[in-house]
């Protein structure tokens, strides 16, 4: 459905919310605007011919109370200015973070009395020295979050600024702070730990000589990039989509597209993350409180990296800018904060005769959408591959430095592995759930859960040879077995019974999981498993409804009810030949390395999307041959057919 209600909010739009909810006093005088995005319309409405305004959505905390408010905002009101449709107080969860508040917290720790005093009974008198991480407590049952701002904090040691500080946390040490009152209001002291004496340092100084054998490797485009950039709206080669920023989702991509002859063909009306947790597995008082909801606890998309060329991305670039609002609702742009290019993907298709000799080659190009986002220790890269055989990818890059804790004995740490002098790196999880709105060839789609098994032998498979498919309709949200198994080759299709390729057989589009699909290991009485129940799964399938948008559920930060999908689903509702939603949960299940310290090299997981009977033969056929290589270091001329 392409349409441009559904795209990112402009910077005149930002303040015209802004402005409004000024005016209404909703958040009192010192209103933060935690989140301000597009209010996407219901697209049955739109289906049905209605007539629908642009809307926004705002996310407002009042500073001086600790009430969080969700605003809708009419657009199109008559005056231009913007109109109020509704405020609702929120009482289960809270808004996100503001990073005004997580600046602020260190410096309130540092003026508390028995924190100094934890600090000196380590030996530590230079709070200067002293770099002080929040976190949020909604795995703290004991501390009370009803009516507040509450976060924690863990503390590390910095011999100079730019030292790593994550190779010496001081451990043993949490404070509580409650952010709209400015109260420490506990220091919780575990007991005194060695510190690693042993600089971790990943800088280029630290680690010479550096290599001297690496040769130059340049990528060029002598004719420019081979995409169209309108707006919002992209088109390369056979596929046309638009792109936004969301504040708490990052890059949103809407109304994706495939021409095929002289047509689109629908593939996904919107595809972005929806949510991810990442849960610590150590058990100990100070440590076993620790997650973070990245997106809606603090937001991918207002932390995403200006990115730089040749860093970051390499090649003939373009770049977006991302207009989102600052804390104080006015608009703020961060700076090439999505990278588009194009790169090399060796062979798409090959076939050597070999009767003839002859040799046909065709090589695969791939267009990339992507955006990084710095969560304290962590990055996030996330990027969407689009190819010419018109299947999708989704690939995350996660990268950073692990999270530590001291211990006396590193041989006798169960939870963590051991990297420097009583330091080891504490096992964890990144779980992602990515919310996938298709609407392949049209909206009236059916999921169907596809196992390969090996058929018994018997009449109809005398020799033990035979190789069958359990193709099972997932009818009903809890239908289907909702895991991934390696074993029977388990994928998901989302196929349009009401539309067939040349060959009778009803288009579609498969998912198929990647080799990272993990779920969540943390089990009851865990706040945490009930927070992030939608990590239970690796897919769900529901029906689509405007207001189910993340798996979470809109305010996970010091929510502990279990929002999201499993509140969602248990009404079990049907899903077959209707506007179906496809969430996936994949991740990556970290037992640290060494080879994972300092600064770790990048760990990958991801997703394919592919078509499957949507085309009536290979849709790549019509991709040239390259030309000939002026660098081939083979005798003779090279060619590619």
């Amino acid at each position: 459905m392409r349409n441009p209600l559904f795209d990112s909010l402009t910077a005149d739009e930002i303040r015209r919310v802004a402005a409004v909810i000024r005016s209404e006093k909703i958040g009192g005088d010192r209103p933060g605007f935690s989140a301000v995005f597009t209010d996407e319309p219901d697209k049955y409405a739109l289906r049905a011919g209605q007539t629908v305004p642009r809307r926004a959505r705002a996310m407002i905390l009042d500073r001086d109370t600790a009430r969080t408010y969700d605003v809708v905002v009419d657009l199109d009101a008559a005056d231009g200015k913007g109109e109020l449709k509704s405020v609702t107080e929120i009482t289960d969860g809270s808004a996100p973070v503001l990073l005004e508040e997580f600046d602020r917290a260190p410096e309130l720790i540092k003026q508390d009395p028995r924190y100094v005093e934890a600090l000196a009974k380590r030996g530590i008198t230079d709070l200067a020295k002293v770099q002080i991480d929040p976190w949020g407590v909604g795995n703290m049952a004991d501390v009370p979050v009803d009516g507040r701002r509450m976060c924690g904090s863990v503390s590390y040691y910095r011999e100079f600024p730019d030292d790593n500080g994550y190779a010496h946390p001081i451990e043993g040490v949490i404070a509580i702070v409650d952010l709209t009152t400015g109260q420490v209001v506990d220091v919780h002291d575990f007991g005194v730990r060695p510190m690693n004496p042993e600089p971790a340092n990943y800088t280029a100084d630290a680690n010479q000589p550096m290599r001297t054998d690496i040769a130059p490797l340049e990528i060029t485009q002598p004719q420019g990039v081979g995409f169209t950039l309108d707006g919002p709206e992209l088109t390369w080669q056979k596929w046309r989509f638009r792109i936004g920023m969301h504040p708490l989702e990052g890059v949103v991509l809407h109304a994706v597209e495939y021409k095929d002859g002289e047509d689109y063909r629908s593939v996904m009306h919107r595809g972005s993350l929806s949510e991810m947790v990442v849960p610590y597995g150590d058990p100990s008082s100070e440590h076993f409180w620790r997650s973070a909801f990245d997106v809606g606890e603090f937001g991918l998309g207002k932390l995403a990296n200006s990115l730089r060329l040749g860093c970051d991305c390499l090649g003939e670039i373009v770049y977006m800018d991302a207009v989102l609002a600052g804390e104080d609702g006015e608009p703020a742009t961060i700076e090439n904060a999505i990278c588009i290019h194009e790169e090399d993907d060796g062979i798409l298709w090959k076939h050597t005769d070999w009767v003839t000799g002859k040799v046909d080659v065709r090589r695969s190009r791939r267009l990339v959408v992507s955006f990084i986002a710095t969560v304290g220790n962590y990055h996030y890269g996330f990027f969407w591959y689009f190819y010419q055989d018109a299947s999708i990818q989704m690939e995350i890059k996660l990268l950073g430095i692990v999270q530590t804790r001291a211990v006396e004995d590193v041989s006798q740490a169960k939870h963590g592995t051991p990297i420097s002098t009583n330091l080891v790196g504490t096992y964890h999880q990144h779980l992602f759930s990515f919310r996938l709105d298709m609407e392949v060839d049209g909206w009236q789609n059916t999921v169907v859960q596809n196992d390969a098994y090996a058929v018994p032998v018997g009449p109809e498979n005398p020799q033990g040879n035979a190789i069958g498919v359990r193709k099972t309709v997932i009818d009903r949200e809890n239908a289907g077995d909702w895991v991934t198994h390696t074993q029977s080759s388990r994928n998901w299709t989302v196929v349009n019974r009401g539309k067939t390729n040349r060959w009778g057989v009803p288009v579609g589009y498969k998912f198929l999981p990647g080799w990272s699909s993990a779920t969540m290991l943390a089990q009851p009485p865990s706040l945490i498993a009930q927070r992030a129940g939608f990590a239970t799964r690796n897919m769900w399938v529901t029906p689509y409804r405007q207001d189910e948008m993340r798996s979470a559920g809109e305010y996970p930060n010091q929510s502990r009810s279990g929002d999201g999908l499993p509140r969602w689903t248990a009404e079990d509702r049907p899903t077959e030949d209707t506007d179906v939603v496809l969430w996936h949960t994949l991740g990556v299940t970290h037992i640290p390395r060494a080879e994972d310290w300092p600064v770790m090299p990048v760990e990958k997981a991801g997703f394919h999307l592919l078509p499957v009977n949507f085309f009536d033969k290979n849709p790549a056929l019509d991709v040239p041959a390259s030309a000939p290589s002026s660098h081939s270091s083979a005798a003779g001329e090279t060619h590619c057919h």
